[in-house]
């Protein structure tokens, strides 16, 4: 209780003192709003230039390349000793869900342990890069970093129309082994490179993927609250910066100030969303070639069936202006006066004869008509149609922002981070503390469609000098591959973040990303291909008791799988994983209990086949305010911000869900049609092989045969008039839904 006092007596006083250092006044002098960097400020370890270092040189078998040597001088240094290597078996397997997030299936896992040349790992683990899968493996951890979503939030949680293209961007970049530094530079200023292009805009989506108030109480604020989710994002994903901190005062812990917030916010304040009141609005993308000569395209279209149309319009007219002249009708003489009465003129009597009458009138029309007159009318109408058969394709269509030049916005510091109290106006820039890059950012130039600030801001960011970018990538990497980055606080390389356990090792990572290109893949290949990542995930006791947390990397990391890989893998064994690639996203089922508590029941959750379905989970309809029960329980990433690592959780729901949930219970029975032949020994070892990569041994195999009669016999005991057939069908669906529980096939070693 009194420490709870003290912490908001405490968060007073610094409220209080923050009030009394800022102006009241709009234009007071901004020096109010800067800090003073002190060398201890610069000599912070992530500000210092990536450097090479060299690999320690020690003689040791076990290094099969410099990541080895590092670790191992490490462990050295803490009186530890590398793990055993993993089994070939374990070793297959842990490779094929790091890179493509898929179990291996029972030939390949032979194949390898047939293979006895001595690069059969290389060979395989290039295979694995070359997968498309290895897109869609990694391609999520990239969405995780993002915050991507396909709804806004908030209370209506309306769709973002069409942004599931980047989405398929991140995954096609990824199997491509786009250069970092250009992934990079077309998600910050995609619209502002010179080979401007659908995939470079389509990649600036990422910056309209936070969440949006489509009804906020103050429009002001809440546009620069969008900026703040973008300036933000953009900051601790790519610099692990956590300038968001200094909005409404100077960082309490990092050399950042105020000043350094507004100017890094003025490179993205010229951003415009499209919308039409607060509706959200999507847009053509395209080289300007490309929606230049759509948009000639679409006015020939539409100018040639305008022309058509008119022609349709008088040649009616001419044949309705000689039917009334003629006056030959079976329709009495007032209504035959109403329909003559222009319709704004017309009487309340007149408009209920129109509307008793109009279908007869027209059809005496239509019947007065002469032959020629009808082939005529029949001409147009089949022109018409061939025009709107052959219309223009249109380029598709991106969820992105805009830029203008003709007035591009002042921007202010704000007094507490309020943007209706302004206290200054300053020039895009960035932190002051990274101080020996120089990139010069674009004057205002109304000749150009946008104003080039967030190039430049990439240019900065993947400049050789920057000494975060490289760092902070290659992190992310290693912490995909052993759960933890080398820096364990992922989005901040800051003082408050954790610092490297391998600072050596970390370093020389980023140095070569850099020299090999940034290929992302080269990166993977010399990781997985380590001794390193090679070490069994046996606990040994005298290692753990020196490191718990094995920081020095004394054994492979046991990780239970994510909720993607773990829903895509009970596909992939029950042999209904549809493998198909791109496109709008998918509608698993979902429980109508579920779809009634959402704000607005009924919208917001289509409807796929099962086929479809039955894609890879990256692929599912990522709704914020209603994730897919399964991979919501099982840790899925959080989508209001960027998020560094998902949580872990172990609850009792997971272990109800994989014994009782209607997916896994159908798919168990899919699983269970797929293994065949008579021998049930052979179908116990086929469904091993599929789901956990090894033969039964001798025990697994008796006992699973016992469980099979046990069950069989149950089921035919509890179920008058079952049958023998029937109830060993569902004795193998019982046995089948077991593997699926078991901790060898939810966790990963």
């Amino acid at each position: 209780m009194w420490g709870l006092a003290l912490s908001l007596l405490l968060c007073i006083f610094a409220w209080v003192a923050i009030d009394a250092g800022e102006p009241a006044v709009e234009n007071a002098d901004l020096d109010a709003y800067r800090i003073e960097l002190s060398d201890v400020d610069y000599e912070h370890w992530s500000f210092q230039p990536i450097t090479r270092p060299a690999p320690p040189e020690i003689d040791d078998a076990w290094i099969h390349n410099p990541i080895d040597a590092f670790v191992l001088q490490k462990l050295h240094d803490a009186g530890l000793t590398p793990s055993p290597p993993a089994a070939d078996r374990t070793w297959v397997r842990r490779v094929y869900f790091d890179l493509i997030g898929l179990p291996p299936a029972p030939e390949a896992v032979r194949a390898f342990l047939d293979d006895a040349a001595a690069d059969k790992r290389e060979r395989l683990v290039d295979r694995l890069l070359a997968d498309p899968g290895y897109g869609i493996r990694w391609g999520r951890r990239w969405l995780d970093v993002v915050r991507y979503a396909e709804t806004n939030g908030y209370e209506r949680d309306g769709d973002k129309p069409n942004a599931w293209r980047y989405r398929d961007y991140v995954i096609d970049s990824l199997n491509a082994d786009k250069p970092f530094d250009r992934f990079l530079t077309e998600q910050l200023a995609g619209d502002e490179v010179r080979d401007v292009s659908a995939e470079t805009l389509i990649a600036t989506t990422f910056l309209r993927l936070g969440t949006w108030d489509d009804e906020p109480a103050d429009p002001k604020v809440d546009r620069y609250d969008q900026l703040d989710d973008v300036l933000g994002t953009v900051s601790s994903m790519f610099l692990g910066m956590s300038l968001r901190c200094a909005r409404c005062h100077n960082h309490k812990f990092e050399p950042i100030s105020q000043i350094d917030y507004a100017r890094m916010l003025a490179i993205f304040e010229p951003l415009q969303r499209p919308q039409k009141k607060r509706a959200d609005l999507d847009v053509l993308v395209g080289t300007p070639q490309e929606l230049a000569a759509f948009a000639a395209a679409e006015n020939r279209h539409q100018d040639a069936l305008e022309t058509l149309q008119d022609q349709i319009s008088d040649l009616d007219e001419h044949v309705r202006a000689r039917f009334f002249a003629v006056g030959k009708t079976e329709i009495d003489a007032d209504a035959l006066q109403a329909h003559q009465t222009a319709s704004k003129k017309r009487t309340s009597q007149q408009k209920r004869l129109v509307g008793k009458t109009q279908r007869r009138l027209d059809k005496e029309i239509r019947a007065s008509r002469t032959p020629d007159e009808q082939r005529q009318r029949d001409a147009f109408r089949s022109a018409i149609q061939a025009i709107e058969a052959a219309a223009p394709v249109s380029p598709p269509r991106g969820y992105i922002w805009q830029e203008t030049t003709d007035a591009i916005p002042v921007t202010h510091v704000f007094r507490r981070g309020d943007p209706t109290t302004p206290a200054g106006e300053v020039q895009p820039g960035f932190p002051a503390v990274l101080r020996d890059l120089d990139i010069e950012i674009p004057a205002p130039d109304k000749s150009r469609s946008t104003t080039g600030r967030r190039l430049a801001l990439a240019k900065w960011m993947t400049s050789p000098q920057n000494p975060l970018v490289a760092r902070v990538a290659v992190n992310r990497i290693w912490q995909g591959h052993f759960g933890e980055g080398l820096a364990r606080s992922e989005n901040d390389f800051g003082i408050m973040g954790l610092p490297p356990s391998h600072p050596e090792l970390l370093d020389w990572l980023a140095y070569t990303f850099r020299e090999n290109g940034w290929s992302l893949k080269s990166l993977h290949r010399l990781i997985v291909l380590s001794n390193t990542y090679a070490q069994s995930s046996m606990v040994r006791a005298v290692a753990a008791g020196a490191d718990p947390e094995n920081e020095w990397l004394w054994k492979f990391p046991l990780r239970r799988l994510e909720a993607e890989p773990l829903r895509d893998s009970i596909l992939a064994v029950s042999g209904k994983l549809n493998l198909k690639m791109r496109g709008p996203s998918v509608y698993p089922k979902i429980a109508e209990e579920v779809l009634a508590g959402q704000s607005r029941p009924g919208l917001g959750w289509g409807k796929s086949d099962e086929s479809e379905a039955s894609r890879r989970a990256i692929y599912i309809f990522m709704k914020r305010s209603m994730l897919v029960p399964l991979l919501e329980l099982f840790d899925l990433a959080d989508t209001t911000a960027s998020c560094e690592q998902r949580s872990r959780s172990t609850i009792p729901t997971q272990a109800l869900t994989l014994l009782n949930s209607e997916f896994l219970n159908r798919q168990a029975a899919y699983f269970a049609e797929r293994l065949t032949g008579e021998d049930r020994a052979a179908r116990v070892q086929q469904a091993y092989q599929w789901a956990l990569s090894r033969d039964a041994d001798e025990t697994e195999l008796a006992a699973a045969l016992a469980f099979l009669d046990r069950q069989q016999q149950l089921i035919i005991n509890e179920t008058p008039g079952m049958t023998a057939t029937e109830a060993d069908k569902q004795a193998w669906q019982a046995f089948c839904l077991a593997i699926y529980n078991m901790n060898e096939f939810v966790y990963i070693d």
